[in-house]
Order: C-alpha cells, then structure tokens, then sequence
C-alpha cells in the first residue's frame, strides 16, 4: 500500500518507537524481494541432507524465497529481534542442562502478542493494509531478511550476530503490503579468523563458516530428532537434554549480551531448583505441569527422557 513519502517516513519511525517501547531490541525494514542468492544455499543445504529428519524444511520451497507468497503484494519486511538473555544462568553443577531460550515461556506465545500490538497501530495509522506476523513458525528465512534489514551478520555458526547485541535474541518479522523506509545491508563480517564456534562445536555440526549440518547439531538431536539418538553421540551431550548454547557462549560478541528485561522469559522457582536427580525422577503429570507455558513441551515426556538417558553416559574428557 504506498502512502506520500512523509507519511512513509513517519510511520517508521513511530514503528521503530513502538517496536523499542514493546521490548525489542532492534527493528530493522528490508525490502520484500524474491531471496536469489539464498536460494542457491538452500537447495545445495537441502540436497546435501543436512536437514535431516526435518521434512518440513524441504516444503514450501518458494515461499522461503519469495514473501508475496506468504502475504500477497508484500512490500515490507519488518524484522526485530527480543533479547532473551538471562539475568542469572541456571546452575549446572550437578544438574542438566537446557537452552536459555527456554528457561521461561515459550517465546512464540509472548512475541506474536507484541507483533499483534505493532500490526495493530500501523493499520491505525495507514489504513487497511495486509500484514502479518511470524515468529519462527512459517516458511520465512528470518536471519536472510534480518540481514537485508541492516541488522548484522551472519555468524559462523549460522546464527545472526548484531553488533550490539551478540546473538542471544529471538527473531520475529511482519511481512505486510505497506510501504516503508528500507534500511540497508550493511555488508559487514566481524567474525575475522575466529573460530571459537567451529572448535568449541561438541559433534563437529558446524562443517564449514556459516553452515550447520542439523544432523550432528544437539539442539537437533535433543529437539527435533524423534527417533533413538545415534550412538556416535555418546558423550558428547555434557548435560546438556535440551537444545544447545555451546556455540554461542563462546562468542566474543556475546560479551555484549545485556540481561534481557521480559519477566515472562525468567525461569520458574521449581525449575531452578532442580537437580540431576529431580530430572531423572520427573514425572509424566510434574512434565506437564512444569511445562506447561514452556517450549521444552516440544519434546514430550518421551523425548526428554530418552535425552536424559542418552546425557548420563559418562562425558567427554577434555584431551579427547
């Protein structure tokens, strides 16, 4: 939907005010445009299986590359992302180990309330428009567009790095008909020869700079890997039973992550009062209560259990 060039400018910013007052770290606009080159890097991802048991990353190949596919006469993409990195870490001595992603509730349910608020007062303030929010739940090559949106690089662990930030954040987009002032792709790589992702990877699941083989990944093998956990893993969990932070820990420019300010994102009294004993003894009813509001639900009992099982097989020593 075009508007005149002041009002254009003026929406902006007040979405960029908005976005700042809900929360959100950063809020970056590219333009909604077919993803030529990413397309190049998928098909050859795909081909090479490296998307293991995730069918759902074959499908919809043209709505991963093309955003007039998911909202019809696209125009804008809008990209923010959501610091989640915690105010204090959950203990890990004698203890297992989640992602800190997950240590409150489950981010889709929080973002997509906030991304409702900002769609809301741009069709305020432009009009009727078409817009619509995702949250890690669609077809949409969020870091590409994040990129695009001026927002920072791709780091060599494959997760978007902003300067300011490091990379401790969910990202979200609204993908909407209305016209809006594009930031530019600042086309900077700050990761330089470090390589403290690649080496410090447990399962070796980074294969070169910038690509991930989902199949060794354990926030693949704990989450997404329905089946039994191949045995060429052993060892190499190190209490860890969901998800994976290995190689964002490492990070020099995770030394900029700032306590994230979401209540909602805190971690409940009883799960940080858990001990490696409390999980192996958890119930099916306490995993449900627990896990309720929480995105390790996305396991199941069984699924946690089983990585339970498979974390308590005797760790991997450092001169290994």
């Amino acid at each position: 939907m075009p508007v005149s060039p002041e009002r254009k400018t003026w929406i902006t910013q007040w979405l960029k005010k908005e976005a700042a007052l809900l929360g959100f770290g950063f809020c970056g606009i590219a333009k909604a445009e077919f993803l030529k080159e990413e397309a190049h890097h998928l098909e050859n991802w795909l081909n090479e299986g490296m998307h293991g048991k995730m069918a759902y990353m074959a499908n919809h190949f043209d709505k991963r590359l093309d955003p007039c596919k998911l909202v019809e006469g696209a125009v804008s993409i809008i990209v923010l992302g959501y610091n989640y990195f915690p105010v204090k870490e959950i203990p890990a001595e004698n203890n297992y180990i989640i992602s800190k992603y997950a240590y409150g509730k489950d981010y889709h349910f929080v973002i997509k309330e906030k991304l409702k608020t900002l769609i809301d007062g741009l069709k305020e303030a432009a009009g009727e428009i078409q817009a619509r929010a995702f949250v890690d739940s669609a077809p949409v090559l969020e870091r590409a567009w994040a990129v695009r949106a001026g927002l920072g690089w791709i780091g060599k662990n494959s997760l978007l790095i902003n300067p300011k930030l490091g990379s401790f954040f969910f990202l979200a987009e609204i993908i909407t008909d209305l016209e809006l002032d594009f930031d530019q792709p600042k086309n900077n790589d700050f990761c330089g020869a470090c390589r403290n992702c690649i080496d410090a990877c447990p399962t070796r699941a980074i294969v070169s700079p910038k690509v991930v083989d989902a199949r060794k990944c354990l926030s693949y093998l704990t989450i997404e890997l329905k089946d039994e956990i191949p045995e060429e893993f052993a060892r190499t969990f190190n209490d860890r039973i969901f998800g994976c932070d290995i190689c964002q820990d490492v990070c020099p420019w995770n030394r900029f992550s700032k306590p994230c300010t979401e209540p909602q994102f805190e971690p409940v009294q009883q799960l940080t009062d858990l001990n490696k004993d409390d999980w192996e003894n958890l119930s099916e009813d306490d995993f449900k209560i627990l896990f309720k509001d929480s995105a390790v639900k996305r396991t199941k009992y069984t699924g946690l259990m089983r990585n339970i099982r498979f974390a308590k097989k005797p760790k991997i020593r450092e001169s290994e």
